[in-house]
Formats: C-alpha cells, sequence, structure tokens
C-alpha cells in the first residue's frame, strides 16, 4: 500500500491528541476537573437532552457525562432536588 493511498480514520473514531483549549478568560475547568459542569457550552440540544461543553465533555440532562477520553459518568442528581423527589415517588 503507498503512503498517499493510506486513509487515517475519520475524526469522530480518532482519539484527540489533545483537548482543545477553552477561549473563556477565565478558561473553564477541564475534563478531568471535579466542577468540569461548570465550564461553558458550546452546543445545547435540550430538545434531546444534552450539551457540548467547551472542554469536550457531553453533559446530558439526567446529569450524566460521557468525558472526551470515553469514560462515562453516572447521573448524580442532588438527594434534594426537584427530579429525585419525583423518582422517589
Amino acid at each position: 500500500m503507498h503512503a498517499s493511498s493510506a486513509r487515517s480514520a475519520p475524526p469522530a473514531f480518532r482519539k484527540p491528541d489533545t483537548h482543545p483549549r477553552c477561549q473563556h478568560r477565565p478558561p473553564c475547568p477541564t475534563a478531568e476537573a471535579t466542577d468540569r459542569e461548570a465550564a461553558h457550552p458550546v452546543a445545547c440540544h435540550p430538545e434531546q437532552g444534552w450539551s457540548l461543553l467547551c472542554n469536550g465533555v457531553l453533559a446530558f440532562e439526567d446529569t450524566g457525562e460521557l468525558l472526551p477520553d470515553g469514560q462515562i459518568t453516572a447521573p448524580h442528581r442532588a438527594a434534594g432536588s426537584p427530579a429525585s423527589k419525583a423518582n422517589a415517588a
């Protein structure tokens, strides 16, 4: 196979070498930070229940998250939130 005919993986399947840097001042928390949900949203789709944050985290309305490295964070609603009260009923 010639080097010119070799294809690289599509962007969606490539593991990013580095995450885009946040342009906000002060900078938003990284995807590895415990307060990562405080990052600014760059794409919001409430009709689908998710938002993309500038640190690369996909935040779901049930408070679950998909991190840029593929790790999943389970939903973590606060005990006194209206949603947790509705689920308990």
